[in-house]
């Protein structure tokens, strides 16, 4: 019997169209002989399900039910697509605990803490098994000094939101004057900002996931932008950035990598699939944290689809994989 699925996309970040893209890539590749899958579009002002004679039906919050041809769907699992709020930062998470719907994500707690950047930086500092940069996390409405900040922290800095994804919002600070427009810039998007030392080296990312209780890592991607750093453009304009699957790193390396990304993943309590950022410091070869991703991108060319492929498996043995492992193992 076919397990009915529903696939939320949309949110309420800058996000929304990557989302939707993700939500496209993952339909197409789920088995129309296993799941009957209900793409459910999530705003500010509606969650809609669109019929396939162009109805548009709104999800039953009180229960999370649709009512297609008179008839009530309940859903086996539910698939979070959405990147950013609300879907990535624990709401929806909480939401469906409560009414015991399994889904493929991180738990409320988890994606809340991960979704904060220094927060997230804190926990996993705390396992005292990977670098992490100096920072400083300001606040809206707190004070705060450029001298204060320079004391702590020495040039070139990153400013960023401190929770957003998609590289929304962030600068790399390379002089005094370029500080404060660069925090405005970040507080546009977010009412915290992180601001983190630069850490010269390569830009690596890895895929980590549990089946089972089984934990496993994916190839490893090296990430080489054209911009001055892997921003909006760099991620989603064709061209402009490189990415490398597998990463071309020696073998002690790769498996640094791959250990330390599944000692995160355990010690913060990961669920489904993340995909970890890291940079490998020139010189030293260290290796540090930069942030998790616990809904990350799924369009055909993003990194976590690449990654399966060069694992040698394809994605829809890889999202069913996901689907059933939420729902028998279910964590609410």
């Amino acid at each position: 019997m076919k397990k009915n699925i529903a696939l939320l996309a949309g949110g309420y970040s800058g996000e929304y169209q990557i989302s939707i893209k993700t939500a496209v890539t993952i339909a197409s590749n789920l088995d129309a002989n296993l799941y009957s899958v209900y793409k459910i579009i999530v705003t500010k002002d509606s969650w809609l399900y669109t019929s396939n004679d162009g109805q548009e039906i709104a999800i039953d919050k009180n229960d999370f039910t649709l009512l297609v041809n008179k008839e009530i769907i309940k859903f086996d699992a539910v698939f979070i697509a959405i990147h950013g709020t609300p879907g990535e930062d624990g709401k929806i998470q909480g939401y469906l605990d409560m009414l015991a719907i399994p889904y493929t994500t991180c738990s409320a707690i988890v994606s809340a803490v991960t979704f904060n950047k220094s927060y997230c930086n804190k926990v996993v500092k705390a396992l005292d098994k990977v670098a992490i940069a100096n920072s400083v996390h300001l606040i809206m409405g707190n004070r705060f000094s450029v001298g204060t900040i320079l004391e702590q922290l020495k040039l070139p800095v990153f400013v960023k939101p401190n929770e957003c994804g998609s590289s929304i919002g962030i600068s790399k600070v390379k002089t005094v004057e370029q500080l404060l427009p660069a925090i405005d810039k970040a507080f546009n998007a977010d009412n915290q900002v992180l601001i983190e030392e630069f850490i010269a080296g390569r830009e690596l990312t890895i895929g980590v996931y549990m089946i089972n209780n089984d934990l496993r890592v994916l190839p490893a991607t090296e990430i080489k932008s054209q911009n001055e750093f892997f921003d909006y453009e760099a991620k989603y304009t064709t061209g402009k950035t490189s990415e490398i699957t597998p990463a071309p790193i020696p073998e002690d390396i790769k498996n640094q990598l791959e250990r330390k990304a599944m000692q995160v993943y355990l010690h913060l309590n990961c669920r489904g699939v993340v995909r970890m950022d890291f940079i490998l410091q020139d010189k030293t070869n260290q290796l540090y944290f930069l942030e998790v991703n616990t809904m990350p991108g799924q369009s055909e060319n993003s990194i976590i689809p690449q990654q399966v492929r060069a694992a040698g498996m394809d994605l829809g043995t890889f999202y069913s994989d996901l689907i059933e492992d939420c729902i028998t193992n279910k964590k609410y």
